[in-house]
């Protein structure tokens, strides 16, 4: 039974590490070509009036050389008078995507929501309820925004991108009132994944079906759906880079662990927004630097907010032996069943990121990262599942502050 239990953990553990690996393979495959397919629409310049390209129905061309040749893509104002034979599908790199994410946010979060989804000074709720509050995030935020879409609101661009972020941000402040932070982060990335792979599977690929359906039956495909799937295509543009930044938040504690954390997230979100938009437009060849310094003065502005109090003046500690005794305590009881070189914490098979507190010199050599997540951030214990008080933090940071000997 031991040997059982012990299993359990470990293979979730290499489980975690491939679908990690093939989540992070067909992001880059998909947001790979979504930037490059923008790109390209962006930089396709008309073909001259009267040309033999005009007449085919072309309505932009692009030279370009790369791994030695050179290729020379082009893009027919409706259709081309013939279907191709052969018709690549751009859809599985999207479905890879969120079905990869999806096994992960699994894994990693709804499998041990106990340790990675509460935080009971944030509410007090059992597994099955913030598992719940997760997947309804998901579905919630789809439905709002694909009927935004295609509400009259969907056809004035700005006014619709400035309501969606709004309400992204407000299902990032109502997740950090019912999640951990890590987890209410992890949430919003997870529905803005969900609504971007919905916009392929639920509106871009059936649209280009009906534009196919419509060739092979010998007629002209109803534009409308192609001017559909670029709406949603360049929306699903925008969204990449706060996505992205999402995915790697769980290594930045001093993100989501503060009173505001959905404020944070929201001004790193418009700072991606304003990078976005500035390569967008710089590929139609127009360059305006006012929104990248924009996208990092906001960042400035948000690294000087979150930006923790500087150290007190070091004290001397009377007896630093019996002072390292207290931590050691303290650290022993609250945090060695998950840092540690066999966790008896369930659900943890190894140290998170290898750090282990076994031994006095370990905690000595790890007190740096100690006080800062302890003390500082109070992002550990994971959700305070070991109940570490103010007082032992306040034990920790005087050890610390006075030379942490």
């Amino acid at each position: 039974m031991d040997l059982f239990a012990y299993l359990i953990p470990y293979g979730l553990e290499w489980l975690n590490l491939i679908v990690r690996w093939l989540h992070v393979i067909t992001g880059i495959a998909w947001i790979g070509a979504s930037f490059y397919f923008v790109w390209l629409d962006n930089s396709i310049r008309p073909p001259a009036p009267g040309s033999e390209l005009a007449k085919k129905g072309v309505s932009g061309e692009l030279w370009a050389v790369h791994g030695g040749g050179f290729y020379n893509p082009q893009k027919y104002l409706v259709a081309p008078a013939e279907l191709p034979k052969q018709l690549h599908w751009f859809k599985w790199e999207a479905y890879s995507t969120w079905l990869s994410g999806f096994a992960l946010l699994s894994i990693a979060y709804y499998f041990n929501a106990q340790a990675m989804m509460i935080d009971k000074s944030v509410a007090d709720i059992g597994s099955w309820q913030a598992v719940g509050i997760g997947l309804g995030s998901l579905l919630l935020g789809w439905t709002v925004y694909d009927l935004l879409c295609r509400s009259p609101l969907g056809k004035h661009d700005f006014w619709f991108g400035v309501v969606v972020f709004a309400l992204i941000v407000a299902a990032g402040c109502g997740l950090t009132h019912w999640l951990s932070g890590r987890a209410a982060y992890i949430h919003v990335g997870a529905m803005i994944g969900t609504i971007m792979v919905a916009n392929v599977l639920m509106l871009i690929i059936p649209g280009q079906r009906k534009m196919v359906e419509a060739m092979a039956a010998g007629g002209l495909p109803d534009p409308v759906h192609g001017q559909r799937a670029k709406q949603r295509s360049v929306h699903n543009n925008y969204f990449t880079l706060p996505v992205l930044f999402i995915m790697i938040s769980n290594h930045y504690a001093m993100t989501y662990r503060n009173d505001r954390a959905w404020l944070v997230l929201a001004f790193i979100m418009a700072a991606g927004v304003l990078i976005r938009h500035f390569f967008n437009l710089r590929h139609k060849g127009r360059t305006e630097w006012r929104y990248p310094l924009a996208g990092v003065a906001l960042l400035l502005a948000v690294a000087v907010a979150i930006a923790p109090p500087r150290p007190a003046a070091a004290v001397a500690v009377a007896d630093p032996a019996a002072a390292f005794a207290k931590v050691r305590a303290i650290v022993t009881q609250r945090c060695v069943s998950c840092h540690s070189a066999h966790p008896s914490q369930p659900g943890f098979a190894t140290a998170p990121a290898g750090v282990m507190f076994d031994g006095a010199e370990q905690i000595r050599q790890q007190s740096e990262k100690i006080y800062k997540q302890a003390v500082q951030l109070k992002a550990m214990p994971i959700g305070n599942m070991t109940n570490m008080s103010e007082a032992e933090r306040a034990v920790i940071g005087a050890w610390f502050e006075a030379g942490a000997k």
